[in-house]
């Protein structure tokens, strides 16, 4: 789970209802009409522009910045050289037996086990991850789409307040509704990008970098496995795909 996002998330929302209730009633700031036209809205230009699988594969991969917590590359690599000492040791096949956290590095000495040629492994993972990339990029396409359309919509609500207040000059208890209709669709639409949709994409955008940097630092290390590469080397080898700080660490580990 990622504290980070939920409590993002969380304070902004919490900090957004404080300065309503010191400045007023809550309830002022709730409007059936405009919840319809930022949210209906926002959902519809979603589903014109990807269509209905594609809003739904990227909900679901969006829950991924709430619930899934990423491998981490220093864990990973120690893992992998452990592995390496196991397989110059004792042999691939005794890589079987041994428990695996990370389901792709599982994977990937399973086709090792199997005794599939390094070419082979090397095609077949390199695809599972630019399929991986392909699917979180239209998530996060999507939620930024979804970011752009929702103030866009809050506009379009503040032009049809516009029209019915203008419409009901004559109508003073028609004037009140109607402004309410202009002014929250406007805010509704500007929370819902800036405080949801937007961070959300980002977050889907950097969670996909770290995993395919962990993806691609398994495959070396696998194919540093296969070629009996000396643990050693290995590990200096897989450090170059961290952080500066976090491989001298390491070192001085």
């Amino acid at each position: 789970m990622d504290l980070a996002t939920i409590i993002g998330i969380a304070s902004g929302t919490i900090i957004l209802l404080i300065a309503i209730l010191l400045g007023g009633s809550l309830l002022l700031f709730i409007n059936i009409p405009s919840v319809l036209i930022v949210g209906g809205g926002t959902v519809a230009a979603a589903l014109i522009r990807f269509g209905m699988g594609d809003v739904i594969n990227s909900i679901k991969v969006a829950m991924n910045v709430f619930f899934t917590r990423l491998s981490n590359s220093r864990q990973v690599i120690e893992e992998i050289v452990n592995l390496a000492n196991i397989a110059r040791k004792n042999g691939l096949i005794v890589l079987e037996q041994q428990p695996i956290a990370d389901p792709f590095l599982k994977k990937a000495i399973m086709y090792c086990v199997d005794g599939h040629e390094a070419e082979f492994i090397e095609d077949v993972l390199k695809k599972e991850v630019n399929l991986t990339m392909e699917r979180h990029g239209l998530g996060k396409k999507t939620f930024s789409a979804m970011g752009d359309s929702a103030p866009a919509f809050g506009m379009i609500g503040t032009l049809v307040g516009l029209v019915q207040m203008l419409a009901n000059m004559d109508d003073p208890s028609a004037i009140g509704p109607a402004m309410a209709v202009c002014l929250l669709t406007t805010l509704y639409g500007a929370v819902a990008a800036n405080l949801f949709f937007l961070p959300i994409a980002d977050k889907l955008g950097l969670r996909s970098q770290e995993e395919e940097r962990n993806r691609r630092l398994i495959i070396e290390g696998v194919l540093g496995i296969l070629k009996g590469l000396n643990p050693r080397v290995m590990e200096e080898y897989l450090e170059t795909f961290l952080p500066p700080k976090e491989r001298s660490a390491g070192e001085s580990k």
